[in-house]
């Protein structure tokens, strides 16, 4: 996702992010599927990932939620050719409705994004069938500190502190202990979640993090200040860059 309130640079998203796509076919191994079944996509960005939970539903449909309207732009044009088969909307997973419960929910790289995992968790608990597998993975704790350090550094300079006073973090890294707890409160058992270190080393590495990760940033500042907001980022990583990105997967069952 996209999964908060903040608009992305959808295609250079869809562009860059392939190491969260490549992640995601792994993430896609663990999910047990027939071939027919209605899957929930939550937080289904541009829709690459989206695309590989159709190739796995060859009489089944998929029903991808994002929060940015670009995002979802962007897989409306991805995956045009998919038809009635796949359904996207934007909307708040935090506030989802959905008509009918889905045997089955998927998601990439949305969670961290989400400040209330309670409320996201009890949302999909009720849009899920007894006994569906929900098989995510997201940012944990400890995901990309050196970057996030290096944005918290820039965001105080003075050129750009106003822009940031008083705002939160729009990360949420969590454990796997509290992110079992909060799954089990939610409705689901069978819960088993586990943290897993990825090291990216992109080959366009300023084009990469701003695409991946700045966006909520970047929307609070002026577009005249964009680049050099990317800029003070990137000066404070320090060269070469990469992105040490420690993944929380998720395994679960809708009791």
């Amino acid at each position: 996702m996209a999964g908060g309130p903040a608009e992305w640079d959808a295609e250079a998203y869809h562009r860059l992010a392939k190491p969260q796509e490549e992640w995601a076919r792994q993430v896609l191994e663990r999910l047990p599927l027939r071939g027919d079944e209605t899957v929930l996509d939550a937080g289904c960005g541009s829709g690459g990932v989206t695309r590989l939970l159709l190739e796995r539903l060859p009489q089944g449909r998929v029903i991808g939620v994002d929060g940015s309207r670009a995002m979802v732009d962007e897989a409306r044009s991805n995956l045009a050719r998919w038809g009635d088969r796949v359904g996207l909307r934007v909307g708040d997973l935090v506030e989802l409705q959905l008509e009918e419960p889905v045997d089955a929910v998927f998601s990439n790289a949305t969670f961290h994004w989400i400040a209330d995992h309670e409320t996201l968790f009890r949302r999909l608990r009720e849009a899920m069938k007894p006994g569906a597998p929900l098989v995510a993975q997201c940012g944990g704790e400890g995901n990309v500190a050196e970057f996030a350090a290096a944005i918290e550094e820039a965001s105080v300079l003075p050129q750009f502190a106003a822009a940031f006073e008083g705002w939160p973090t729009p990360y949420n890294f969590a454990g796997p202990d509290v992110t079992e707890e909060r799954l089990r409160e939610a409705g689901f058992d069978g819960v088993r979640c586990w943290l897993e270190e990825k090291l990216v080393e992109p080959k366009q590495p300023r084009e990469f993090g701003a695409a991946a990760g700045l966006a909520p940033h970047l929307e609070r500042l002026p577009q005249e200040q964009h680049d050099a907001f990317i800029d003070a980022v990137m000066e404070r990583l320090g060269a070469p860059i990469s992105y040490r990105y420690v993944r929380l997967n998720i395994d679960a069952r809708a009791s």
